[in-house]
């Protein structure tokens, strides 16, 4: 099977990748810009097909699509960090919505009918009042940033697409997912790359942080990619479905997780910087009517999450 993983050299992305090659005889094809980092593939690079596009050039989605004609398509380039949609909300929208568009856009013109993924998010939920915990996929929409905006977005353009033309779209909205490769902005990355600086005497032993009382969902990314995979081997086009957990935790608590697995003693000092505008204070799923249709469930245990968080920078930094 032909599979193209927009955005692979990312996060979600090269996990999803190498679940693949270690699955299946899949031919990987995966979408970089010319200036991408690649250390998230390189070791397993020569596996895989890579071309060069960025999402937003029309012209270059449908060579892409055109070429390689894949049986499954998962969509995952995007500007994923939420505080960024802030400072360039611009760039969120253009990159998330219209990139998404060019990707429909080119599976018409190539007039073929792939099933194709599109990752949404938890954001999309945004305030969230606490009787209406778990989330379900009923609740209502309310996002607090541009980067939420923008994921809504393209969760109703896949139900458009699907409606309008028959194309086999299933969205997901994944909760928060953390592991080994995880950028450095992200909280928990962040957190790790900071304990392991003042093991390795990089820094002195204080710990720079935001909001630690805001409450969220974390899975493993290989769950996650696990879960990509199974919606669409076994999801409805045209459905969506909550990837998440179950249970919440506070950013405190995930912080004195990392500090504990560590071993070590350390200040923590708020960042104003590191302060959303409007946060989202509530973020708990339910993924009982993903778990019905796929049989998927959450299979790495979340200490296992940050300990590998926390080798995979420990392999980093010198």
């Amino acid at each position: 099977m032909k599979i193209l993983i927009t955005g692979i050299s990312g996060f979600v992305g090269s996990h999803l990748a190498e679940y693949f090659l270690n699955t299946g005889a899949h031919e990987v094809f995966g979408t970089i810009k010319w200036r991408s980092d690649r250390q998230n593939i390189l070791h397993f690079q020569d596996k895989i097909t890579l071309v060069e596009c960025d999402i937003k050039d029309a012209f270059a989605m449908q060579k892409l699509v055109q070429g390689v004609k894949p049986q499954q398509i998962f969509h995952l380039a995007a500007q994923s960090y939420v505080p960024f949609s802030w400072s360039t909300p611009q760039e969120t929208i253009s990159t998330n919505i219209i990139g998404e568009v060019n990707l429909f856009e080119a599976v018409r013109s190539a007039r073929i009918s792939p099933l194709i993924h599109i990752a949404g998010s938890s954001e999309e939920y945004g305030m969230v009042k606490p009787d209406e915990l778990p989330i379900t996929e009923q609740n209502p929409l309310r996002p607090l940033s541009p980067y939420g905006v923008s994921k809504v977005a393209q969760d109703l353009l896949g139900y458009q697409y699907f409606k309008s033309y028959g194309m086999k779209i299933i969205r997901t909205r994944a909760f928060n997912h953390t592991g080994p490769r995880r950028g450095e902005v992200f909280v928990t990355s962040n957190f790790a790359k900071q304990v392991v600086e003042v093991e390795k005497k990089k820094r002195e032993p204080v710990l720079r942080v935001g909001n630690l009382d805001a409450v969220r969902d974390f899975l493993d990314v290989r769950d996650v990619a696990r879960a990509y995979a199974l919606a669409l081997e076994k999801g409805e086009p045209g459905d969506f479905y909550n990837i998440a957990s179950g249970k919440g935790m506070k950013i405190r608590e995930i912080l004195d997780k990392i500090v504990g697995l560590a071993g070590i003693k350390i200040q923590i000092e708020q960042d104003p910087s590191r302060l959303r505008p409007s946060d989202v204070e509530l973020l708990i799923g339910s993924a009982e009517k993903f778990r019905k249709k796929t049989g998927w469930e959450p299979e790495i245990p979340f200490e296992r999450t940050l300990k590998d968080l926390l080798d995979y920078w420990r392999s980093r930094i010198a």
